[in-house]
């Protein structure tokens, strides 16, 4: 069998199992050719046929970023994660930051108050807001890490 025709099943086979954006799927393909027991020559080929693999599956909208960044959105957003985690998390897997900016501009326009939402869900996952003076300091801080504003920090935490 010829080694593009396994590659495309291999990308197909990864897109059946998960969602990922294009720049992650060129990676993980890269890597698996890397992986391979050929010779340099077919290699390269195959290293350059990885551009039109992604391109086929784009036409054939098996892979779409926009819906990658909007789905990412939603569920980090339901998991307590923070807008600067995400757009973290987004640029990591190769998105455009155009892109996330429209995304999350659209996303903040249909749910107004999610970052508040998601940070009681951080508060309520990691256990913070005990009304102690020695732990707001430590409270605070954690959700700093997590990327949560310090002005929604104080307002969910309850130390107005």
């Amino acid at each position: 069998m010829d080694n593009r025709v396994i590659l495309n099943k291999y990308a197909i086979n990864y897109l059946s199992k998960y969602n990922t954006s294009k720049k992650n799927l060129e990676k993980i393909l890269r890597n698996k050719i890397r992986r391979m027991n050929l010779e340099k020559k077919e290699k390269f080929v195959l290293y350059n046929s990885v551009e039109s693999i992604i391109t086929e599956l784009e036409s054939k909208k098996i892979i779409n970023d926009k819906y990658y960044t909007e789905s990412k959105i939603r569920n980090f957003s339901l998991q307590g994660k923070s807008k600067y985690f995400i757009k973290s998390y987004l640029v990591l897997k190769g998105i455009e930051k155009d892109l996330i900016k429209d995304a999350l501009k659209n996303f903040e326009l249909e749910n107004p108050d999610w970052e508040i939402q998601s940070a009681k869900i951080f508060i309520r996952k990691k256990r913070l807001g005990m009304k102690d003076a020695k732990n707001m300091k430590k409270d605070l801080a954690k959700m700093a890490n997590a990327g949560f504003d310090y002005n929604i920090s104080k307002k969910t935490l309850g130390f107005d």
